[in-house]
């Protein structure tokens, strides 16, 4: 499966935008893409379309092109909605309408042709995703010659925007990567990730954050927070006005963070027993030993959640059960629903891997930030192209969009064995299929009061795949677990803080093995889940203590002020 990394779409984009030709195909009936050699293809892949489908599928496409085609002829504008087209200019022409008109029609019967191939689930998902992909770079959106907003402000600026659009472009490709946002506009531990706290521990793997409290006292029992190692910790603080860390600070929690070193070629053979006994079980282990509690609460980030899940199973099997409650926010314990993201893993892809990567090396931060972008390529990749190329316009600051271009490297070996193990095979949820540092992963062994979070419209963890964790969880008491279902994706979802007021989340508490049934009973509340979830800490947060004076212990003392070095290094 083709994924686009920034540079090869730059090529394919520049290839298109001087072959007038490949744009007067894309106007064509798109019927007429389904020839022989189409068919064939598909044959190839073990995939058909019924000769019946296809031939219904082809009389409707012919009956709404003539349409549009009479329409044109006596310069009737149709009717048409996309935002990619709300444009007053889009609709003022005939031109330019018929050709957004014909684009979203050939688009239409592209998608339903892929939906109604004929073959496995997983080869269906991978020629939907495919041509998705094409569709949405074949957009008249996308080219000069066929976007009137973008020759408009050619007109108006008498030539500049196309300049500096030319100029942005090229700055791009330098980088390897879309601009989303002003990048200047920002700095880690300046306007960004600034809540106060002290570095007191670190090694290859990490560096531990205690943060500072901001309340006189607080729970006796500590909350560790371990963000996933695919991105920076900091979208856990971006600002203060949309910081989970300090939310957490000022409900009275003594908070420690694991910040996850953006690994280099001295980190290329670190595995996934490294990050679950020198990372997440060192941590647990940390903060017990400083806030001198038995117990602590856990919090875990999407695969920051795997991570302390896989942890807690482990120490299970060693006798230990170090936590008083968890949270998981969407996190994936039940690979069975991956989403989209499952186009790219299947055995072949999962064994080129091993082969470059798996005993030794990295994954750079590029292919991943790629990756994510093409699950939403309309909104990450062609509407910059649009902005910022096409009309020569500066993105604005957005301190989530300065975060997302933050990229982080990943081992090697570490990134094979969750690809083939999680992924793939789906091992981590059987019991005692999985043998981690040394010891028998059973997750049904985790035993304590566990909040799960999942967001509706998210396209990385379906919400469906982060409740399913609640029949893997507490096996022997299935009332300990909650779920909680909150409105917007994988981001937007999470950092939603009260103050804002904004989407809405979801409860009900008889939880049972249908993610469906559970919706179908849920009821819906306005704003943010983040006091639901702040209410669970303080039931099992323990009594009330006053605030440390101090980071850290004697054995662990302060190394650097928050947030660290090791949160600063690029991986570009």
């Amino acid at each position: 499966m083709k994924t686009y990394d920034p540079q090869a779409m730059y090529s394919e984009w520049m290839s298109q935008l001087s072959n007038q030709a490949s744009l007067q195909d894309w106007m064509k009936p798109a019927a007429a893409f389904t020839d022989g050699t189409i068919m064939d293809t598909l044959k190839e892949i073990g995939a058909q379309i019924s000769p019946a489908t296809l031939g219904k599928l082809q009389s409707d496409y012919m009956q709404e092109f003539g349409k549009l085609w009479q329409d044109f002829m006596i310069s009737k504008v149709p009717d048409f909605s996309d935002r990619r087209f709300s444009s007053p200019d889009w609709h003022q022409h005939t031109m330019h309408s018929y050709s957004a008109a014909s684009y979203l029609l050939n688009a239409r019967f592209l998608m339903a042709m892929a939906e109604a191939v004929e073959a496995s689930e997983k080869t269906r998902q991978k020629i939907r995703f495919a041509v998705q992909q094409m569709i949405d770079a074949m957009s008249p959106a996308n080219f000069l010659v066929t976007n009137p907003e973008a020759q408009a402000k050619l007109i108006e600026s008498k030539g500049e925007s196309l300049a500096k659009g030319i100029a942005q472009m090229l700055a791009d490709m330098q980088k390897g990567r879309i601009s989303q946002t002003d990048e200047s506009a920002f700095e880690v531990g300046k306007n960004v990730a600034t809540s106060e706290g002290t570095v007191i521990f670190e090694n290859k793997l990490f560096q531990l954050i205690q943060y500072t409290p901001l309340t006189k006292t607080v729970h006796q029992r500590p909350l560790l927070m371990i963000p996933p190692c695919i991105n920076k910790f900091y979208i856990l603080d971006l600002q203060p006005e949309n910081s989970v860390v300090r939310y957490a600070v000022e409900q009275g929690h003594t908070v420690f963070l694991v910040s996850w070193a953006n690994p280099t070629e001295a980190m290329a053979d670190v595995t996934w027993d490294d990050y679950i006994e020198e990372g997440a079980i060192k941590a647990i282990h940390l903060a017990q030993e400083i806030s001198k509690q038995k117990e602590i609460n856990g919090f875990g980030f999407c695969v920051g959640g795997t991570i302390i899940s896989t942890a807690l199973a482990v120490l299970a099997a060693r006798g230990e059960h170090p936590v008083s409650s968890l949270t998981l926010l969407t996190t994936l314990l039940d690979f069975t629903d991956t989403g989209v993201l499952d186009v790219f893993v299947d055995e072949m892809q999962v064994q080129m891997r091993e082969q470059t990567i798996g005993k030794h090396g990295l994954l750079p931060g590029k292919d991943l930030a790629s990756t994510f972008s093409s699950l939403r390529a309309n909104d990450l990749v062609w509407n910059y192209v649009q902005s910022n190329y096409l009309k020569g316009e500066s993105p604005p600051p957005f301190d989530l969009l300065y975060w997302n271009a933050d990229s982080t490297n990943l081992p090697g070996p570490m990134f094979c064995w969750y690809l083939r193990n999680t992924y793939l095979e789906n091992s981590l949820k059987v019991a005692d299929k999985l043998q981690v540092a040394g010891s028998p992963v059973d997750l049904g062994k985790i035993d304590v009061p566990t909040f799960v979070y999942g967001s509706r419209e998210d396209h990385i963890v379906p919400w469906q795949a982060a409740y399913a964790s609640c029949s893997i969880l507490n096996r022997k008491s299935k009332s300990k677990n909650r779920f909680i279902l909150g409105a917007s994706g994988h981001i937007a979802g999470v950092v939603n803080p009260p103050a804002k007021k904004k989407r809405s989340y979801w409860t009900n508490d008889k939880l049972g093995a249908d993610s469906d049934a559970w919706f179908k009973g849920a009821t819906e509340h306005a704003g943010s889940w983040w006091p639901v979830w702040a209410e669970f800490l303080a039931e099992h947060g323990g009594k009330m203590i006053k605030a440390p004076a101090q980071p850290g212990n004697a054995d662990y003392q302060a190394i650097e002020p928050a947030p660290g070095r090791y949160v600063k290094v690029r991986a570009d």
